[in-house]
């Protein structure tokens, strides 16, 4: 079992999915795909996990191509909510209250992440937890074109949801992988947590610069100093 190295046994990749089986995956990719209550779902290492039982017969309800189609309907389509959600319900969900489940930064960071990167920024996000969430929701709000907005989110969604798929399912071959699952999901869910720290990391180092170029507020400066500043 993974639970302790993952966290909470219901967020644990091999206890969702021997429960859930492949319904649950792909009603949790759809989830995390648009859905405001989705951002904390183990979407990265729960694909990784969906091809390893694939490739190694514990998860043999269809085969590995069928698999991979239906997860990425699942993406595309949540997505695809998330975007009419987000035309819908416009800038209102920046004056949304903070809740358990619901934080204005996270909206924050994806309307910064949009920004930056724009249209392509729906295929760069599904590889950034929580941000994938909240991205397409953005591009709704923004009134991002339709047309760009559903190449990008196939584009995204294929990428995404088969890649990891496929990429579980080709280590999964891979003695040394199956001997060591717990590690690996460890590493898959490090891996995703890594784009998050380096932009967390990039602002906080922006934020000091910027400080610093401001220079120090007139609080800070001893009362001898304004003076001078003063009688000049």
């Amino acid at each position: 079992m993974t639970t302790l190295a993952l966290g909470p046994s219901w967020l644990d990749p091999d206890y969702l999915i021997a429960t859930f089986g492949l319904i649950g995956v792909l009603v949790i990719v759809f989830a995390e795909s648009g859905l405001l209550i989705g951002f904390f779902l183990p979407g990265d290492s729960l694909l990784f996990t969906t091809g390893l039982l694939v490739t190694t017969g514990k998860l043999d309800e269809l085969p590995l191509w069928a698999v991979c189609a239906l997860i990425v309907f699942a993406a595309v389509v949540g997505d695809q909510v998330g975007y009419l959600f987000g035309r819908k319900v416009g800038p209102s969900l920046f004056k949304r209250p903070d809740s358990r489940l619901f934080k204005q930064e996270n909206v924050e960071k994806a309307h910064e992440f949009f920004e930056k990167y724009g249209p392509k920024s729906l295929v760069l996000a599904r590889f950034v937890p929580i941000v994938r969430t909240f991205t397409p929701i953005i591009a709704g709000v923004s009134r991002m074109n339709y047309r760009s907005f559903i190449t990008f989110n196939i584009i995204g969604g294929a990428l995404w949801g088969a890649g990891v798929t496929l990429l579980g399912a080709g280590l999964g071959k891979v003695e040394f992988v199956n001997k060591n699952i717990e590690a690996m999901l460890v590493l898959i869910v490090l891996l995703s947590v890594i784009p998050i720290a380096i932009e967390f990391l990039r602002a906080r180092s922006k934020n000091k610069k910027a400080a610093a170029a401001a220079g120090p507020a007139d609080d800070d400066v001893p009362p001898a100093q304004r003076g001078r500043h003063a009688k000049r």
